[in-house]
C-alpha cells in the first residue's frame, strides 16, 4: 500500500501504474486532479481489485467525528474556510485549495443531491480565484452557504448546521463544537414563554440551560491528528478491519460539485 502526496500534477501519473498491480492508494489531495484522471484511477483500483481512498483528513477532525452520530438534518449551513496567503497552490485556484474539503463534508452530512447552485469569486493575488462564495441548494430543501479565501488576515475554518433539531457550530481550526439542542423542558415550557417576564426569574440563566435548552461543548483531547487517524483507517481498510476512509466514488463526487461551482462562477466572476 502506497500514500502518495506528490504535487498535484503527479498524482495520477503516479498512482496509475501501482493502482493497475493491484497496489492499494491513498491519494492525497486528489480532487485537484481532471475529471479524465478521477475516472481513470477509479476503473483501474475496480479492474486491479486495490482499494483507493482520497486524502480528505478533515474527515478526521475530532470536533467533527464527535458530533456526526447526532444525525444532523441540517436545513441551512453556513461555512467559513479563510487562509491568510501563504504563495503555495498556485496552481488552483480557492475552490480546489480550500473550499473542496467544506463540499466533502457537506455531501457527507447533508447526504442529498445538489439541485442548484449559484456562485461569484475572483483573483485578488493570484491569476486564479483567491475569493469565491457560492450558494447550494439540495433536493432535501437544505442551502448551504460556502465562502472560501486564502487573502484574509486571519485564518478561519467554522461551520454552523441550524436544522429543526438544534445548532451546531464546529470550528475545525480549535477542535471545538458547541451543539444546541431541545432539553426535556422545552415542549412543556414553550407555551408559556411568550407570557413569561424574565424580570421575574431569579436565574434566567439557570431556567434556561436547566432543562429548556440541552447544551454541550467538545473539546478535542491533546494528540488527537486528523492526519494520523486517516493514515491509519486507510490501513484499516486494506487489511479488512474497516471502510474505506474516503472512496475514490466519494472525491469524484466533491470533485463534481467543485466543477459546478467553477462553472457557475464562470458567469459571475471578476478578474485582478
Amino acid at each position: 500500500m502506497v500514500s502518495v502526496a506528490t504535487t498535484t500534477s503527479q498524482h495520477a501519473a503516479v498512482a496509475m501504474p501501482l493502482l493497475e498491480q493491484g497496489i492499494s492508494v491513498l491519494v492525497e489531495e486528489a480532487d485537484r486532479v481532471d475529471s479524465e484522471e478521477a475516472d481513470a484511477m477509479i476503473a483501474a483500483a475496480a479492474k486491479s481489485g486495490a482499494t483507493l481512498s482520497v486524502g480528505h483528513s478533515e474527515r478526521f477532525n475530532p470536533a467533527l467525528r464527535a458530533v456526526r452520530d447526532l444525525e444532523l438534518r441540517p436545513r441551512f449551513v453556513e461555512v467559513h474556510r479563510l487562509a491568510p496567503f501563504s504563495f503555495r497552490s498556485q496552481d488552483v485556484g480557492v475552490v480546489l485549495d480550500l473550499m473542496i474539503h467544506d463540499i466533502d463534508l457537506l455531501l457527507r452530512i447533508v447526504d442529498s443531491p445538489i439541485v442548484g447552485i449559484e456562485a461569484v469569486g475572483g483573483s485578488l493575488l493570484t491569476g486564479s480565484e483567491d475569493l469565491a462564495n457560492a450558494r447550494l441548494k439540495f433536493a432535501n430543501g437544505c442551502v448551504a452557504n460556502l465562502t472560501a479565501s486564502r487573502a484574509s488576515l486571519e485564518p478561519m475554518r467554522r461551520m454552523r448546521f441550524f436544522s429543526p433539531g438544534g445548532y451546531v457550530a464546529i470550528d475545525l481550526q480549535k477542535r471545538y463544537a458547541l451543539i444546541i439542542k431541545k432539553g426535556p423542558r422545552f415542549d412543556a415550557e414553550r407555551g408559556r414563554l411568550a407570557e413569561l417576564d424574565p424580570a421575574s426569574l431569579p436565574d434566567p440563566r439557570a431556567f434556561v440551560f436547566s432543562g429548556l435548552l440541552d447544551v454541550r461543548e467538545i473539546r478535542a483531547e491533546a494528540g488527537e491528528e486528523p492526519l494520523r487517524a486517516e493514515v491509519e483507517a486507510f490501513l484499516n481498510c486494506v487489511l479488512g478491519t474497516g471502510p474505506n476512509p474516503c472512496s475514490g466514488d466519494e472525491g469524484r463526487r466533491a470533485l463534481a460539485a467543485a466543477q459546478q461551482i467553477l462553472a457557475a462562477m464562470d458567469r459571475q466572476t471578476w478578474s485582478g
